[in-house]
């Protein structure tokens, strides 16, 4: 049975009532029985406990009801028959189990297995815990013996291997029903699930690895996934090798206007990032105190302005235009953001460039817009909160209030545009949580878009060069302390793709 590691995972993402339908394809259409199909499940994920925890010998399975438990079932069944140290331990009594599940605690129990209640004492001296405790049908929050249980198995020193989803886990949205299992691995079957990649996802299923269950292929057609995976895939063709007769004027010409007082630094680092990006030229209209800082990076220009007259004669030459970096909200910063949005460059907008669209919407087709959750409630007039509650649905009413592309930060950054699915970026890591970095991915979508890629393209696949940049240079030196001018030599290999 195959299965795959985050790099080879399927593009494809599908919502929880999708992968039911999948599942009810595969038994009814294709004759695979529902229980064949949980017995490949338990199979597949044996052989993932066994190929990364080879060294465990003893095995504790904890089983809820449904066929989660099921699947936790087979599983136990398989370690016993392999020799391991094996208990199931359950939440739900298995006298009262139905269907399939019924039928593989019953399998189990004639291979001789240990079932016993739950009790946060009996995970003691386990190598490893196997989380069976609650699908992907969850849908409101864990609590009493249920809600205990998940919390004893993250206080337990072993490692937790979660079958399908880890439990408490919202499997559409990403977001935690009360309690939610961490996993150090999650085996997931048949569609992969939108929740596992965003939200408060990321941080609960460890590394995920995908089995089809060698279900037909045409099980899949015509049911139009929920959102992609994105990890770079088309680049070599949005990033040709370029013709050995270019030039400068090629590549276009981004203008970074911001950096009011004390936040110079923001727009040269978006300035930095664009020229290293590939931009043919990029400029900078910041405050007159700030020129000196072309001798800090010659390639840039600096450009004093005191206010929108001087800023025209900059905005004709430039070909995109990033909004935000360090500007600020006071008179300086509104008056640019002004003349900025009444031209017709293409843009990216991010960190006060959307504090003054919250305070003053526009409608635009031709832009990119980066909010942070924070940023995203203040242009949604929400919470943050309510925005990390489903992320999907923040992301689309951005755009449908806004237009353009947006790319929603966090983890598991989303990228929603008008007509494609939602996309969610497969890479970074907590190391992006330092400042600077969204200034860096500003720069990193303007110079794409400089280069003749649609917005849609540009924030794709700056946001996925961007995350890409930062997992290299974490994992030269480590998450903490990753700055987001660490990034700059490993954003040019992305923009360089073989």
């Amino acid at each position: 049975m195959h299965h795959q590691s985050l790099s080879q995972l399927p593009q494809a993402l599908y919502r929880a009532d999708q992968v039911r339908e999948l599942d009810r394809r595969a038994s009814e259409d294709h004759g695979i029985a529902g229980y064949e199909l949980m017995s490949r499940a338990g199979r597949a994920a044996f052989e993932i406990l066994r190929q990364r925890w080879s060294r465990a010998r003893r095995i504790i399975v904890v089983c809820g009801g449904g066929n989660n438990a099921g699947d936790g079932y087979v599983i136990a069944r398989l370690a016993q028959e392999a020799g391991y140290e094996t208990e199931a331990l359950y939440l739900k009594d298995p006298d009262q189990l139905s269907g399939d599940a019924r039928t593989a605690w019953a399998d189990a129990r004639d291979e001789g297995l240990r079932v016993i209640p739950f009790s946060p004492a009996a995970l003691d001296g386990a190598d490893l815990i196997v989380d069976a405790v609650l699908g992907t049908g969850l849908e409101r929050a864990v609590e009493g013996p249920y809600a205990e249980a998940l919390e004893a198995i993250n206080l337990a020193p072993a490692p937790v291997l979660a079958v399908d989803i880890p439990s408490g886990l919202q499997a559409d949205t990403g977001t935690v029903l009360g309690v939610a299992v961490r996993a150090e691995l999650t085996a997931t079957f048949i569609g992969l699930k939108t929740g596992l990649f965003t939200g408060r996802g990321p941080g609960h299923t460890g590394e995920v690895r995908f089995a089809d269950l060698r279900v037909p292929q045409s099980i899949y057609t015509d049911l139009p996934p929920a959102a992609i995976l994105y990890r770079g895939h088309d680049l070599p063709q949005l990033l040709p090798r370029r013709p050995r007769d270019a030039h400068k004027g090629h590549y276009g010409h981004v203008l970074v206007v911001g950096g009011d007082l004390g936040t110079a630094g923001a727009a040269r680092m978006a300035a930095e990032s664009a020229a290293r990006c590939g931009a043919g030229l990029t400029s900078v209209a910041t405050r007159p105190e700030h020129a000196a800082l072309a001798a800090l990076r010659p390639e840039l220009m600096f450009h004093g302005v005191q206010g929108p007259k001087q800023l025209a004669p900059l905005l004709e030459k430039a070909s995109v235009v990033a909004l935000g970096p360090g500007l600020g909200r006071q008179d300086w910063g509104y008056g640019l953001w002004r003349v900025v949005l009444e031209g017709t460059r293409a843009l990216v907008v991010d960190a006060d460039g959307l504090n003054l669209l919250a305070v003053e919407p526009r409608r635009r087709d031709d832009w990119v817009l980066t909010p942070h959750p924070g940023e995203a409630a203040r242009l949604l007039d929400c919470s943050p909160q309510d925005i990390q509650k489903d992320r999907f649905a923040a992301a689309r009413e951005l755009v449908d209030r806004y237009g353009g592309v947006v790319v929603l930060k966090g983890a598991g950054s989303l990228v929603a545009g008008p007509d494609e699915p939602p996309t969610i970026i497969g890479a970074g890591n907590p190391g992006m949580a330092s400042g600077g970095m969204g200034d860096v991915l500003t720069g990193v979508i303007a110079a794409l878009l400089a280069q003749g890629l649609t917005p849609w393209q540009a924030a794709r696949s700056g946001a996925w060069v961007h995350a890409r940049a930062a997992d290299l240079a974490a994992r030269e030196g480590g998450e903490r302390g990753l700055l987001a001018l660490d990034l700059l030599p490993y954003l040019r290999s992305g923009v360089n793709p073989r």
